[in-house]
């Protein structure tokens, strides 16, 4: 059973109140706390030694990763993260500096964004280490973006470039806070998510959300430096080659399934698109937006290249795959 299958199964079992707008199978849960024009976001992820960050990883990169991965959920929905609390699970014999180091990290980004940081949980774990982030934040009610809103005929837009994650971005990334609430300030947005799966399963799960299909073109997908150029094979962006024997994987099939890129995925009309980019390029010169394709009525993935329009068959990183 893999990861989305199990999540499949567990959904229709969870208990829902009358605080819930979305709960589970989106960036975060939304709930209606009664706050005024104002909607809270709710968020938990995890990074575990050996899955998501290797041994010999920088600690304040993991902890700098360790809340990150949520801050990107809450920019997904073009939300302000608040406060955050911290489960982390350390073997017995672990060193006092690497859990400093760990918050060094997590501190700095926190600081950063204005994100309290209030609590959380110290427990033994034998063999490796994980880290596990929960966070509030808040996003005002006409403003809040799901993946369900993608609608025929949209344009579909990235940011920055992709693949290649694992030469260090995987540690190192800036959510998108900052441009996701521009962006919902100023153009309506049909639906965002953020891109850590790999942009052929994450796509796949905004097009599930919203009963749609889509087109990628080839020749538009920006693919990063590093997926040009890395020798090592990609697995799920953590540092961790999926196939272990060094193989290069090619850049434009790197950029669609490398995964842990952090990157908006969104949608809005086509009408609005060069509209959009004009003003992106004038507000965010140094971050790439980029058009990569269009929403269709038609179910499925589909990718156009010289040789013609294919179905898409490749996925991103699947856990328990």
């Amino acid at each position: 059973m893999s990861e989305f299958e199990l999540i499949a199964r567990i959904i229709p079992q969870l208990p829902r109140n009358e605080s819930v707008v979305v709960g589970a199978g989106d960036d975060c849960a939304v709930l209606d706390f009664g706050i005024a024009g104002r909607l809270l976001l709710f968020k938990t992820d995890a990074v575990v030694e050996g899955i998501h960050f290797t041994k010999e990883a920088e600690p304040e990169k993991v902890g700098h990763k360790a809340l990150a991965r949520c801050l990107s959920d809450v920019a997904a929905m073009a939300g302000t993260p608040t406060h955050a609390l911290v489960t982390l699970g350390l073997p017995r014999t672990f060193e006092v500096g690497f859990v400093d180091a760990i918050y060094r990290g997590l501190n700095r980004l926190a600081a950063r964004h204005e994100v309290a940081v209030v609590g959380g949980e110290t427990t033994t774990n034998p063999e490796r280490s994980f880290i596990s982030v929960s966070v509030l934040g808040t996003v005002p009610k006409e403003k809040c973006i799901l993946r369900s809103g993608a609608k025929v005929g949209d344009a579909i837009f990235v940011t920055g470039t992709l693949g290649g994650s694992l030469e260090g971005k995987h540690l190192e990334f800036e959510p998108r806070l900052a441009e996701a609430r521009w962006l919902a300030e100023h153009f309506e947005i049909h639906a965002m998510m953020d891109i850590s799966d790999g942009l052929a399963s994450d796509l796949r799960h905004l097009m599930r959300a919203s009963g749609v299909g889509a087109e990628l073109l080839s020749t538009a997908i920006p693919i990063s430096r590093a997926a040009r150029s890395s020798r090592r094979a990609a697995g799920d962006g953590s540092g961790l080659p999926a196939g272990g024997d060094g193989a290069r994987k090619p850049p434009l099939l790197a950029a669609l399934t490398d995964g842990e890129d952090f990157e908006l995925l969104l949608t809005v009309a086509a009408s609005q698109a060069v509209i959009l980019l004009d003003a992106w390029k004038e507000r965010f010169a140094d971050l790439p937006l980029t058009c990569i394709g269009r929403i269709m009525a038609e179910p499925g993935l589909l990718i156009r290249d010289k040789e013609g329009t294919r179905p898409l068959l490749e996925h991103g990183y699947v856990h328990f795959a």
